[in-house]
């Protein structure tokens, strides 16, 4: 139906739906649409500043965007939240990261959205737990419980693929999760490194 198509009418009924990201198919199924329809509108209103395409075959509407870490799940599936800037959002590192980075099952991948860069490192299926949904009233999203968070930065922190971070103050987590959790990757070197981090946040 062509008055569906309409592109202010198209945003209110998006929004109506809380449907913050969408594939084409998820769009014919909302506005009951051939797949020719579809894509001449989504291509169309994304030249005209409607949507903004994410990647191949992910849209969201610009003009009502959602947040950086909603758009970090969409990306890449299955993936959370974590590593630096999961530690970063429960303030257990200093830093901000310019990157935000995720954990998947999948092969390692990134992507660039408009100013801001989405990385996500694979991990073990059995090492994929830990994660939960954070909701507040503007958004909702999948991370790393603060202990999983850590446990994944250290686990590639042992496979050289990350520098240990001197400033990292894990006083206020569950040691006793934290070592569980480190279990999970069945490396040795992750104990130890728990140990270290303590010691250092102690002696800082």
């Amino acid at each position: 139906m062509y008055t569906l198509l309409k592109p202010l009418q198209t945003r209110n009924d998006l929004l109506d739906k809380n449907i913050k990201v969408f594939t084409p198919e998820v769009f014919q199924r909302v506005f009951h649409t051939s797949p020719h329809t579809t894509k001449y509108f989504l291509e169309r209103q994304t030249q005209e500043g409607l949507l903004l395409r994410l990647k191949r075959g992910l849209y969201a509407l610009r003009t009502d965007l959602p947040a950086e870490e909603e758009i970090a799940n969409a990306l890449y599936k299955p993936s959370y939240i974590s590593f630096e800037y999961a530690l970063s959002h429960y303030n257990i590192i200093p830093e901000r990261p310019y990157i935000l980075t995720s954990a998947t099952t999948k092969a390692t991948a990134s992507f660039t959205t408009g100013n801001v860069e989405f990385a996500y490192y694979k991990i073990k299926v059995e090492t994929y737990t830990g994660y939960s949904l954070e909701r507040s009233e503007t958004k909702s999203f999948l991370i790393a419980e603060p202990e999983k968070a850590l446990v994944d930065y250290l686990y590639f922190v042992t496979l050289g693929k990350r520098t240990l971070n001197d400033r990292i103050y894990p006083q206020n987590l569950d040691k006793k999760k934290l070592f569980a959790y480190a279990k999970l990757y069945q490396r040795d070197s992750m104990e130890r490194l728990i140990d270290k981090v303590y010691d250092n946040a102690r002696n800082d």
